[in-house]
């Protein structure tokens, strides 16, 4: 069994952090066996290198490895590029294709972003995983594979699963080995013989003296965030080996090379919207509407019910459902109801019109047999409105006493029924 420091070598890790040796040697150990590893971590720490020292000291060593980045590959065609599909499958499936699980039999795949995948393939991955069975994409019959699978994720899958997105039981059958590897922020020390690293590599790349930091800028560098981490990193060393003619950088130097931190620039950033997320959203758009709906029906109920036996009685039995509906009654702006109004809709047996008068106004009723009439009773109400104001040359005030209901009731619906 290799060291871990030989293992650095062939793959050129920089850094001596315990956590980075742990992770490497979790892989060593893992290596000769066939069980499946999910790696962790953040983007730009590395990840991909994990897949490849298990690979290498594997018995699978001489088959194929693939790498797949799950996250590039669209949603329409991610079921074929796994598991191939056959002619005719779909619009422009001209000719059978072997998928990377066929491709790869007595190898390794890696697949990165794994939390990426749709649901649907994450059932079709998790069969693979069982018993190593799989289908092309246009086919019934049952294919064999003989597949290491490593995975890698920089999302937190707990709350993926937590959300319906990840398939728990599919998390288990990844994350038999979890290795996970640090960010940049903690491995201060290894931070600046990665930079020496980079310098290093882009002076030979570009033919000129290498970058040397001084004691300042070294500080600086380790203070600094790296939320890109080593991806970041090596972009900035180059950046600073391309640009700047003198070669001994200072702190201000670094700095101006160094993006803001806290500002709006392109990272990784981790889902703290929770249930801000399209079903959560959907699901909250559905009890809105459901409840404007229950809402409508209970004021259909009590404008009925308002015309049919006048309102001091039904707002005594119906406090609750008044509240609901108009709210409390602090202000004037709220709606009232009159303590007894003098027109009012009286439902009788027959289908005769009465008129009665009392106090120079008049009730007019008609027989309600069922609700849909509500319109018919509405045009009525809008025309008794019109004729009262017509009768007193638009004196709102007048037409209220005259039609029973106070000035304020006769303007809302004056707006209501835009006269």
């Amino acid at each position: 069994m290799e060291s871990v420091q030989a293992i650095k070598q062939r793959f050129e890790i920089i850094g001596n952090d315990p956590k980075l040796n742990r992770a490497i040697e979790k892989a060593i150990q893992v290596a000769p066996t066939d069980i499946s590893v999910l790696v962790a971590g953040e983007s730009g720490v590395g990840k991909e290198n994990i897949p490849r020292i298990i690979h290498s000291l594997s018995h699978r060593k001489h088959g194929k490895y693939i790498a797949v980045n799950c996250g590039a590959i669209p949603e329409g065609t991610i079921d074929s590029e796994l598991f191939g599909h056959e002619k005719g499958a779909f619009t422009g499936a001209t000719n059978t294709r072997e998928g990377y699980f066929e491709v790869a039999d007595g190898g390794t795949i890696f697949l990165d972003e794994v939390g990426e995948l749709p649901l649907t393939t994450q059932v079709r991955l998790l069969r693979v995983l069982e018993n190593g069975e799989f289908i092309k994409v246009g086919s019934s019959q049952v294919q064999k594979t003989d597949v290491r699978i490593v995975a890698a994720t920089n999302v937190n899958l707990f709350n993926a699963i937590e959300k319906g997105k990840f398939r728990e039981d599919l998390y288990y059958r990844l994350s038999t080995v979890d290795i996970t590897l640090p960010p940049l922020r903690e491995r201060k020390e290894d931070i600046h013989l990665l930079f020496r690293k980079f310098a290093s590599d882009f002076a030979h790349k570009y033919k000129m003296p290498p970058l040397k930091l001084d004691e300042s800028a070294v500080a600086v560098l380790q203070k600094f965030r790296w939320s890109g981490n080593i991806r970041q990193l090596r972009n900035v060393a180059e950046q600073i080996s391309v640009l700047e003619t003198n070669r001994e950088i200072s702190a201000a130097t670094l700095q101006s090379y160094l993006p803001v931190e806290g500002t709006n620039l392109p990272s990784v950033i981790k889902d703290k919207k929770g249930d801000s997320d399209f079903n959560t959203e959907r699901e909250i758009l559905y009890k809105v509407l459901f409840d404007m709906k229950s809402d409508l029906h209970d004021l259909k109920k009590l404008t009925l019910e308002l015309m049919q036996s006048g309102s001091s009685k039904v707002q005594e039995t119906n406090q609750n459902l008044i509240k609901k509906i108009y709210g409390s009654q602090e202000n004037d702006s709220e709606i009232d109801f009159e303590e007894e109004p003098r027109t009012a809709l009286i439902t009788t047996p027959n289908k005769e019109e009465r008129y009665q008068e009392n106090d120079d106004s008049y009730l007019f009723a008609e027989t309600i047999e069922e609700e849909e009439e509500i319109l018919r009773l509405e045009q009525k109400e809008i025309e008794m409105i019109k004729k009262s104001l017509e009768k007193n040359k638009g004196k709102r005030k007048a037409a209220a006493d005259e039609l029973g209901i106070s000035e304020r009731t006769l303007y809302r619906k004056i707006k209501q029924f835009d006269l």
